[in-house]
């Protein structure tokens, strides 16, 4: 969802549209905030209940930019203009699978997104990626950081095991680093963080599951760096052009899912991984386990 934000403020600043979004009910959360989306619409576990919701809006101009079966599903009995972008599904299967890259070294994800809507003249504004934190979100960040300056935040969070990053380096990074680490994540990774905190009792916080992916935001918004894998919450950090440490596991850059600043930001983020792993990348999404057995992606990286 963060990834879509340039374009829907450059369709609003630049057609001054009106603009609808279509999201998991999950997820509304993250573009409440968002002052150039008129209408958020929740997506229904019934496909059809979602056609028949939006089917007489009348909308001028779909754009899909999740672009899977039910996303063109949709699309297709809305019967107006769709525009969608290049996923570059047979360069990633070529990768993958052949370890033969065709991927083009520096065209982000976003990038993609804008050379789609070339078509109807909507330009990137090289502002970068767009996240709106709460009120409440952001109080509530301020007052769990009370008395913390210089701090890191650290995500240990991600869907799938091979994007996190191992407690061996979470180690290395925190002992590295002079001043306190906040730890962010879910419920998911509430013992490794619990395990690391009790090991730095003086320099680790852990909010692992006890607050929130809004609150989290509005602590890395004051954080002084951000250390993550290829995770949402790199996305978040990019949008608050915060300085990003990525520890790349299974995925590679070149997927064009790196942090996004925008033309008119300098680039804040430093990708650390192993180049010429044979066996990387070994999936475009993840897995719950390193099929070799070895991690090596994440446990050869050089920390200091």
């Amino acid at each position: 969802m963060v990834l879509t934000t340039s374009v829907v403020r450059c369709i609003k600043k630049q057609l001054n549209a009106e603009v609808h979004f279509l999201i998991k009910p999950d997820f509304a959360h993250v573009i409440h905030e968002n002052p150039y989306i008129d209408f958020i619409h929740h997506l229904k576990k019934d496909t059809n209940e979602t056609i028949e919701s939006l089917k007489n809006i009348g909308f001028d101009l779909v754009i899909d930019l999740q672009k899977n079966i039910r996303s063109v599903r949709i699309c297709n009995a809305l019967g107006v203009k769709t525009i969608t972008y290049s996923k570059l599904n047979v360069q990633k299967w070529m990768a993958v699978n052949l370890k033969i890259n065709k991927l083009p070294k520096s065209k982000h994800l976003v990038d993609r997104y804008f050379d789609a809507l070339s078509e109807v003249s909507i330009k990137d504004d090289g502002e970068g990626l767009d996240y709106f934190i709460m009120p409440e979100d952001e109080y509530d960040a301020q007052e769990l950081i009370k008395g913390f300056s210089g701090f890191q935040g650290f995500s240990l969070g991600a869907t799938y095991f091979t994007k996190r990053i191992p407690k061996e380096k979470c180690i290395e990074i925190i002992a590295q680093y002079n001043h306190h680490t906040i730890l962010l994540g879910g419920t998911d990774v509430h013992d490794l963080a619990m395990e690391i905190a009790i090991l730095f009792p003086e320099k680790v916080v852990n909010f692992c599951g006890k607050v929130g992916l809004g609150v989290s935001a509005g602590i890395v918004k004051h954080a002084q760096k951000v250390v993550t894998g290829d995770t949402g919450m790199m996305h978040i950090a990019a949008a608050l052009q915060k300085d990003i440490s990525v520890l790349w596991g299974n995925t590679i850059p070149e997927f064009g899912m790196y942090p996004y600043y925008g033309s008119k930001n300098p680039s804040r983020h430093k990708n650390l991984q192993v180049d010429g792993l044979s066996c990387r990348p070994c999936s475009k999404l993840g897995f719950d386990h390193c099929p070799k057995g070895h991690f090596r992606c994440m446990m050869d990286i050089a920390i200091e």
